[in-house]
């Protein structure tokens, strides 16, 4: 088809007239853009000059994708936090404001999940499909915003739920040496909240990859991560990167606090968190305190920590329960950092290396361990079966290192110690094994009434299976009421109590045939 020379003209014509009208439609948008370059690259950290507009903690763009948190605004430089792979950083490179302050992608999405503290996936399942965005500093919630800590946040661990209670809304430290179960405790209690409508966030503070990937696959393996989101900064990331997971993690738990949610939060561990921000702070030449701490380490856990809470209904009654994990040295728990977190959180579970070699498991020493929230974030029932187990507990401990000196012993003290021995025996557990709230409280309630004396300790671990399976012959309308109900009925007690009766009663040695206790180990 041919075209003729008027016709031509006229399609020239149109486009003219069209490029015309675009351009006179057209306005220029000049955007100001400040922009400064490095002038020292350092192991984690830049120092940036340029930038005279630059805000404290405000997130900086380097070249090749890498982000920056300006850390100490100085009159003439910028002290920079970096975040992430700084090997190709040299001097010169240009450096621009971003103008916000460091944030992480929050949402539903990311349930499931294992992320960085910069929300990047390391699960190989793609970039979270996210449409909110939070600081990952934020201001914790205002006093009256807040309400009582009352529910209980059940671990499913017989030593920790009976004497050391834990509430949603609470902040339990957990400390010990080093390979003494910390992480097994928190990973027990994630597994416990399988269908207790509790979200879990696990944070990885400076971890081996290798630990990272057990729990990973621990979590996969027992249906706990359909509940769960893992953020992780291995141990050989950048200091910074480490620095911020668990403000990262905060940020994302809180989302879903302010659902209306109740989340679960494990840091693990503040240990590797305060060595991190020690490093930076050197580097930066900050001032060194005590063992070359800067002086605000207090600062930097207890603001991040008092972000856990219990709101009010008018915030929508969601709760926020943070699981802290510190290391102690030489079971020193007077040293800084334990020190300071202890008089952070509202309580602590000490888990003891003598008792881990003698194979009592958890080895959490009830005498060191405390729950400031105690009794208040109990049900009645549970109340009601475990108020006497931790006195006879504590004498039964101060009275078996009396007796070990050989003295005669009469005869209560005897069954004092027989009594706390089979105490010992039934709150042994291995790990990733939760037991129910029903179990537990039948298990007290034998304990309370004596019926374990009856038992050999040989026996103790059969007899205590037996009255597991048992609990489930508990009548259905005495379970209801061990949830609901303010106060136990003795028509309730008696329910149990003949359950529990004819689950022990095969296991239980006669008066005359009992074996004297003095010879038990």
């Amino acid at each position: 088809m041919s075209v003729g020379p008027e016709s031509l003209q006229s399609v020239f014509d149109r486009a003219f007239e069209s490029i015309s009208r675009a351009r006179t439609a057209f306005t220029p948008q000049l955007t100001l853009r400040e922009v400064g370059f490095v002038t020292n690259v350092s192991t984690g950290i830049a120092t940036v000059s340029g930038l005279p507009g630059v805000g404290y903690e405000e997130l900086l763009q380097f070249p090749g994708g890498l982000l920056g948190i300006a850390f100490n605004v100085d009159e003439d430089e910028i002290g920079v936090i970096l975040l992430g792979e700084y090997a190709a950083l040299r001097a010169g490179d240009e450096v621009a404001r971003t103008g916000r302050v460091m944030d992480v992608a929050v949402g539903e999405a990311l349930l499931g999940r294992v992320i960085d503290p910069l929300g990047r996936p390391l699960d190989g399942k793609g970039v979270p499909a996210t449409d909110q965005r939070l600081p990952v500093e934020r201001a914790a919630p205002a006093i009256m915003d807040r309400a009582p800590v009352t529910v209980p946040l059940q671990t499913g661990l017989k030593v920790v739920d009976a004497l050391i209670p834990i509430g949603r809304g609470q902040r339990e430290l957990i400390l010990g040496d080093r390979q003494t179960g910390k992480t097994a405790i928190a990973i027990d209690t994630i597994l416990n909240q399988r269908g207790q409508n509790v979200l879990c966030i696990y944070c990885a503070i400076g971890q081996r990859a290798s630990a990272v990937a057990k729990v990973v696959a621990n979590l996969s393996e027992k249906g706990a991560m359909d509940y769960t989101v893992v953020v992780v900064a291995e141990g050989n990331e950048a200091p910074g990167l480490v620095y911020i997971t668990p403000y990262a993690a905060t940020s994302i738990a809180e989302y879903f606090m302010e659902k209306g949610r109740d989340v679960l939060i494990v840091f693990d561990d503040l240990t590797q968190h305060a060595r991190a921000y020690r490093e930076l702070s050197l580097l930066l030449r900050r001032p060194p305190g005590r063992e070359a701490f800067p002086g605000d380490i207090f600062y930097i856990h207890s603001r991040m920590l008092e972000r856990a809470t219990h709101l009010g209904q008018e915030r929508g009654s969601g709760s926020l329960t943070a699981l802290p994990i510190v290391e102690t040295e030489a079971q020193d728990i007077s040293a800084y950092i334990p020190t300071n977190l202890i008089s952070i959180t509202d309580g602590q579970i000490y888990l003891s290396p003598v008792l881990f070699e003698l194979g009592v498991l958890p080895a959490v020493d009830v005498g060191k361990s405390v729950s400031r929230v105690g009794g208040a974030a109990q049900r009645a029932a549970y109340r009601a079966v475990a108020g006497n187990i931790k006195l006879a507990y504590a004498q039964f401990e101060e009275l078996e290192a009396f007796a070990k000196f050989g003295t005669r012993l009469d005869e209560s003290t005897r069954q004092s110690i027989d009594h706390g021995r089979r105490i010992r025996a039934c709150l042994k557990q291995s790990e990733s094994q939760p037991v129910s709230l029903l179990e537990q409280i039948a298990m007290l309630l034998a304990l309370t009434e004596g019926l374990f004396d009856k038992v050999s300790l040989e026996r103790v671990n059969d007899a205590e299976q037996a009255l597991r399976k048992a609990a489930a012959d508990i009548p259905a309308d005495v379970i209801e009421r061990l949830s609901t109900a303010d106060k136990q009925s003795d028509a309730d007690r008696k329910a149990i109590l003949e359950v529990v009766t004819r689950a022990l009663a095969p296991f239980q040695t006669p008066p005359e045939a009992k074996h004297d206790p003095n010879s038990a180990t």
